[in-house]
């Protein structure tokens, strides 16, 4: 039996809630793997229907499981009534098994015009609307900030980020968290899953500045705060500092799928720049290889798998490598080129190259170098 079999077994209902409810909603394509549901049996009654139960703290569930390749989280409550979540936008559901969605606090016109604004990329409703008018009053300050980052990075259109009124909006959310007092730190698990959930958002841009803003990326990941310390050189990268390249490069994803790994790799590639020496004409020297140390302790902090690591930290470590393929020796590059996570090497440098106005000539030698790389190695006749 799956998971909601077995609930519906046991004689409870479960429905997708919140972020989830909502991207089903506006026909978003599912991109992590953990589900978020809320369902009327208790954590005592989830314990009997499932064996390996656990309680990661009640501000992320009341109770998780852990079921192949994903990872639910309940919510309990005898109604959705009892059940206040941040912003009233959030009190959304979907039942799992009718399909039938449930609007307890009347969203469906901001969900409308949510989904006129992505549709036509126009300012029909402004994000502070949005935000302010569901704000529910939390005092967890951590969980609303966070709630505001998502909301911000799942719903806004991307053409926003570049618009002058932007940092006002965002200084007019934060005046929403001023009286909010500091609660405990987010543990790990929930730094990880918030984290997941904004870098496959379609524009977490607008959700890292206004955590950058806040406070909360300074006091969390100081690590991605360093990244305004690194500055760049205006013939090479006019958008801006090593934070400001970062952001941009998210608007560079395909939007069929905002690839998780790809994204993470985006987000960190340039962490080693903060600490790397000049050398030479090379102002951030090695900074490749120390990113790929930082990346490695900042993923392991937040206990993400050894298999995301290890693939994350491969395209931190080579993501300079493929601007370089067209003029190294196929033996200094045939071990990298056969990586399965090549083609996604190449993707975070099409994205790199992209934010930062140089055009993509480079990226396309490259490629060319690779499809010839390829057709060399299905040739057995081919000398090595």
């Amino acid at each position: 039996m799956t998971v909601l079999e077995k609930i519906y077994a046991g004689g409870f209902s479960a429905y997708l809630h919140g972020y989830g409810a909502i991207d089903s909603w506006l026909g978003v394509k599912e991109t992590g793997n953990n589900v978020f549901i809320f369902t009327n049996a208790g954590t005592a009654d989830l314990a009997k229907l499932f064996e390996d139960l656990r309680f990661p703290g009640v501000d992320l569930a009341d109770a998780a499981l852990n079921e192949k390749n994903h990872t639910w989280y309940f919510r309990c409550a005898d109604s959705f009534k009892d059940y206040h979540p941040s912003f009233s936008l959030l009190e959304f559901y979907r039942d799992c098994k009718s399909r039938v969605f449930n609007d307890p606090r009347g969203i469906y016109p901001v969900l409308k015009e949510i989904r006129n604004n992505i549709k036509t990329g126009k300012e029909s409703i402004k994000p502070p609307q949005i935000i302010t008018e569901s704000f529910n009053n939390n005092s967890n300050f951590n969980r609303t900030l966070s709630d505001a980052a998502l909301i911000l990075a799942k719903y806004i259109p991307a053409a926003y980020v570049n618009d002058t009124k932007i940092k006002k909006y965002i200084n007019e959310i934060k005046a929403l968290f001023d009286n909010l007092s500091e609660n405990s730190a987010p543990c790990p698990e929930e730094q990880r899953i918030f984290l997941c959930e904004l870098i496959t958002a379609a524009n977490p841009g607008l959700g890292f500045e206004l955590l950058k803003t806040c406070g909360f990326i300074k006091k969390f990941w100081p690590e991605l705060s360093f990244l305004e310390q690194a500055d760049h050189s205006k013939e090479y990268h006019p958008e801006g500092n090593a934070w400001e390249h970062t952001m941009e490069t998210f608007r560079h994803r395909k939007t069929s799928t905002y690839d998780f790994r790809l994204s993470l790799g985006l987000l960190l590639h340039d962490m080693g720049k903060p600490i790397a020496s000049s050398a030479g004409n090379n102002r951030y020297d090695g900074h490749a290889e120390l990113g790929e140390i930082q990346a490695h302790r900042f993923l392991e902090r937040l206990g993400f798998n050894s298999s995301i690591i290890r693939d994350v930290c491969f395209l931190v470590k080579n993501h300079m490598l493929p601007a370089a393929l067209p003029r190294l020796p196929v033996y200094r590059t045939s071990e990298i080129m056969s990586s399965p996570l090549f083609p996604l090497l190449m993707e975070l440098y099409r994205c790199d190259e992209s934010s930062s106005f140089k055009g993509l000539d480079g990226y396309y030698e490259s490629s060319a170098t690779y499809q010839q790389f390829l057709r060399n190695k299905r040739n057995p006749w081919r000398k090595h």
